[in-house]
């Protein structure tokens, strides 16, 4: 057990944090004092600091396609920047985009690199046109309160799921663009998994939920779902809707306090995990791939593969694709903690399935 690296550059809490997948261990985060640090996980120091505003950066997301390029939003502002353009101590944005009229929360690019959403605290999602910089549609009727999570959905080019702090999710097979109330607890962030992680875990949602559950949902099945139903089409167990839903909850060994944030695992078989971290300072690691055998037999043993103690709450989290300094937090701290997973490969002869153990080094060091 040896001491974890703490990354030093903000000056204030670190709010976001985001790992490059071409360029594995390059890292960015960012924090309430306006700037953005970058870091290079073979080096100690941070690589540079971009001081970008005056007002706390709440959310960061890469181009899809080009990584040199990033978004960054800040009050009711998205900012684009290219970081191999950029001279030293000279900020100066490549675009922006002020459609929104409330603080952004999250801000996200599409898989074609074609469209930026931002949704603020006004319910409002603003789809931007990327390539003809321009706002492309504005979404308003699906949250009465702030929308606080976005993302688009990789095998659905042309849709979103969003989540938002009136406890609903909008009902994705619905006609009209009324939110339903899916969730009784505040909807504080969802996730869906990249185009190449779906042959591992399917095409799901995960909501992490106010009230520490984290919803697993299918949503293919939730699509379309429309009337009741015996059997899912796919040989899975539905609900009363013909709906598939996994709760992850305490009586599995979940979270005690709100789930604030979530990622799937770039490192070792990618989106085979599922990270979690919440407000009760623990980050859970959650075996996403059994989520499927679940759906078909109702096992959920075993979903839960690591549990990581921390002292502050957890604002946010990343995972990189290499093979140790893999796991970065941002707690509610100015200091941003690596954590170091390590993967090794056996198999289980007597199944003859082959599995991964996750190994955790870490120790929390004082803030």
């Amino acid at each position: 057990m040896t001491e974890p690296r703490r990354l030093r550059g903000h000056k204030a809490t670190a709010t976001c944090c985001i790992a490059s997948r071409d360029k594995p261990g390059l890292v960015a985060t960012s924090g309430e004092d306006g700037c953005i640090c970058w870091f290079d996980m073979r080096c100690k120091d941070v690589k540079f600091v971009m001081d970008v505003s005056n007002e706390p950066i709440s959310s960061l997301c890469f181009n899809s396609g080009n990584e040199n390029i990033i978004y960054v939003s800040t009050g009711n502002e998205v900012k684009c920047f290219d970081v191999h353009t950029l001279a030293d101590n000279s900020w100066k944005p490549l675009e922006s985009y002020n459609y929104n009229k409330e603080e952004i929360n999250q801000v996200t690019c599409n898989s074609r690199s074609s469209f930026l959403a931002s949704a603020d605290d006004g319910g409002e999602i603003k789809i931007i046109d990327i390539r003809q910089k321009r706002i492309f549609k504005t979404l308003r009727a699906g949250h009465t309160s702030i929308c606080s999570s976005v993302q688009f959905i990789p095998w659905r080019p042309w849709e979103i799921v969003t989540g938002g702090l009136d406890s609903s999710l909008p009902d994705m097979h619905s006609g009209s663009n009324a939110g339903q109330c899916l969730n009784p607890a505040f909807v504080h962030s969802v996730k869906v998994p990249d185009v190449d992680m779906l042959d591992k875990i399917g095409k799901i949602c995960v909501v992490a939920r106010g009230d520490g559950v984290i919803d697993v949902i299918n949503t293919e099945s939730e699509l379309t779902a429309t009337k009741p139903k015996i059997q899912g089409s796919d040989g899975g167990v539905p609900d009363e809707n013909g709906r598939k839903w996994l709760h992850l909850d305490y009586s599995l060994g979940g979270h005690t306090a709100a789930v604030s944030c979530m990622t799937f695992s770039l490192f070792g078989e990618k989106g085979k995990f599922l990270v979690s971290g919440g407000n009760d300072k623990l980050v859970k690691v959650w075996d996403c791939s059994r989520c499927l055998g679940s759906w078909q037999t109702g096992d959920t043993n075993e979903l839960l593969h690591l549990n990581i103690n921390l002292t502050k709450k957890v604002n946010w989290l990343c995972t990189t694709p290499a093979e140790s300094d893999n796991l970065v937090v941002c707690d509610t701290t100015k200091l941003v903690k690596v954590l170091h997973c390590f993967l090794n490969q056996s198999c289980e002869s007597s199944r003859e399935v082959c599995h991964l153990l996750l190994f955790l080094e870490y120790v929390v060091a004082k803030d």
